[in-house]
């Protein structure tokens, strides 16, 4: 269950002193990915592209001991798990919020994924898990190619963001443009260049050892 740490006893004390009261405390990286071992997971096995990158991302995080922890109010907050939220267009053409909690195991987490988006369309209500995971959210733009976008500074929500549109074809490969924002208390840019470095590789090796373990089973 989440509770209450002491920054103090922490390896974030000086960063929750220095950037809690910042006037802009989020940051933003860019990164293109190669997602072409993605794409061919998504079409041999009939799998959702958005679920399997979402799966990635939650993988990638959760090797990364940061993400487990995050300044809510004027608080710092320890989790014990993670979700990765996705935003769903509902049966009114509006979108909803949707928290999938993440599993290492892709095909609980594809369950989970069809269940929860599904509910949520139908019933136009959001699926929130914040008050049990760190959720780390995302959002698909995927009517347009994106270069980079930058999320904005609500000063309510200090969750990690990642930001994709559509993925362009380069000759043989796929390539896909994603930013991610998080706030500087919760870790800094040596922690999200090796979130980001992770989440390459689940997306080119991780998805592929996943969907071949469930295959075999």
């Amino acid at each position: 269950m989440p509770k209450e740490i002491k920054p103090a006893e922490t390896t974030r004390a000086k960063a929750f002193d220095l950037w809690m009261c910042a006037p802009n405390p989020m940051v933003t990286f860019f990164k293109t990915l190669d997602v072409t071992n993605l794409v061919k997971a998504s079409k041999r096995r009939q799998l959702k592209f958005n679920m399997l990158l979402d799966w990635c991302v939650g993988k990638a995080a959760s090797g990364v001991k940061e993400f487990y922890l995050l300044p809510v109010g004027d608080k710092l907050i320890q989790y014990d798990a993670l979700a990765v939220n996705t935003i769903v267009k509902n049966k009114h053409g509006e979108v909803s919020s949707c928290d999938i909690p993440f599993s290492d195991d892709l095909e609980a987490f594809n369950r989970d994924y069809l269940k929860y988006t599904a509910q949520v369309a139908e019933k136009c209500e959001d699926f929130d898990l914040s008050a049990e995971r760190m959720v780390i959210g995302t959002s698909a733009i995927i009517d347009t190619e994106l270069d980079g976008a930058v999320g904005m500074n609500s000063g309510i929500f200090n969750n990690p963001f990642l930001i994709w549109g559509r993925y362009k074809k380069r000759l043989f490969r796929y390539q896909l443009a994603i930013s991610f924002q998080f706030h500087h208390t919760q870790m800094d840019g040596a922690h999200a260049g090796r979130f980001l470095a992770g989440l390459q590789y689940a997306v080119e090796e991780g998805v592929m050892g996943a969907t071949a373990t469930a295959c075999s089973e």
